[in-house]
């Protein structure tokens, strides 16, 4: 029964579609699993008031509870999804089983995981202790206004779990082989470099910013941030975006810009990063622009590790001096 539960609640909130940042209906679709499980659930919009359309808002977040006694396991997770992008059979918000795989955009990330849950929940008593579902609509986005406003939401009722596990999907070559006890730091950055608009036959009276971003962009790329460390992959950048804009053949440019993302182990730190990738756009002439949207973090294999491995989750196999403390920025 769950395993089928599991695959009617992911085919339910597939079918929504929640590009990031996710708000409305999908929402709704969790909701009402919820409720007849016995949850009390908040939902709240965050970044309404936000200016910056960096920022991704606004967001909706949910929070949902049950129980008030004993051990307090979170599960966290999102319901926003990327853009489908190009290169499907059918529709991505048409959810579709085939040879034993479900499609659909966000099966794996990371609606699957969380209509595992739900459905994993109709088997847990409510005397077991208390439960709490921490969801988000913009892990896709930037990420501002989601676990950081939960955080805040939480800590304000007082609610802050003992035991937190993050859904995202982490296996490698079969479902389950592998678990993560940590969470790679993000930023992203924008470089832009201003020049002088002008004529390509008269270039001395004009400025070319674009030579001036591709030495940037060069010298970025050469950068080996690390080899990676016991626990994490190697850190890495990634130019995800340039823009000129320049639609005119005979034209030389005002303006180029390019957009970085930066995901790194517990080696770095979001402001170093930006320190080191601002000297190298300042010395060629351009300004840089960052937004830091979480740091590493790693939580050294202990008990709880061991216990989620085994499937042993009795009482007295968890070492909350273990716990991923997953909010701590």
């Amino acid at each position: 029964m769950t395993e089928s539960l599991a695959l009617t609640y992911a085919q339910r909130l597939i079918a929504c579609e929640s590009v990031t940042p996710a708000r409305g209906e999908v929402f709704d679709a969790m909701e009402a699993m919820l409720i007849p499980l016995g949850f009390s659930v908040e939902r709240f919009i965050a970044g309404a008031d936000d200016s910056d359309p960096a920022h991704g808002g606004p967001v909706e977040n949910l929070f949902a509870i049950r129980g008030n006694s004993g051990r307090h396991f979170a599960f966290a997770g999102h319901l926003d999804v990327v853009p489908p992008g190009n290169g499907w059979s059918g529709h991505p918000f048409e959810p579709r089983v085939e040879g034993g795989l479900l499609y659909g955009r966000g099966a794996v990330d990371m609606k699957g995981s969380i209509a595992a849950l739900i459905a994993a929940l109709h088997d847990i008593p409510e005397e077991s202790g208390t439960i709490s579902l921490i969801i988000t609509g913009d892990e896709e986005g930037p990420a501002i206004h989601g676990s950081r406003a939960l955080i805040t939401h939480m800590q304000a009722r007082g609610t802050i779990p003992d035991l937190c596990l993050v859904g995202e999907p982490t296996s490698v070559n079969r479902l389950g082989d592998m678990m993560k006890v940590g969470r790679r730091g993000s930023v992203n950055m924008w470089i832009s470099v201003d020049g002088t608009q002008g004529h390509v036959a008269y270039p001395h009276l004009a400025a070319n910013p674009i030579p001036a971003l591709v030495r940037i962009l060069a010298e970025i790329d050469a950068i080996t941030l690390d080899e990676g460390t016991e626990f994490f992959q190697p850190s890495n950048i990634e130019i995800t975006d340039l823009h000129v804009g320049n639609h005119a053949t005979n034209v030389i440019p005002a303006k180029a810009e390019a957009r970085l993302s930066i995901r790194f182990n517990d080696l770095h730190s979001g402001e170093n990063l930006v320190a080191m990738i601002g000297e190298i756009v300042a010395r060629h002439g351009g300004t840089l622009r960052d937004m830091i949207s979480g740091e590493a973090f790693l939580t050294p294999p202990g008990e709880l590790s061991q216990t989620l491995r085994s499937g042993d989750f009795g009482s007295d196999r968890i070492d909350h001096r273990t716990i991923h403390h997953w909010w701590n920025f």
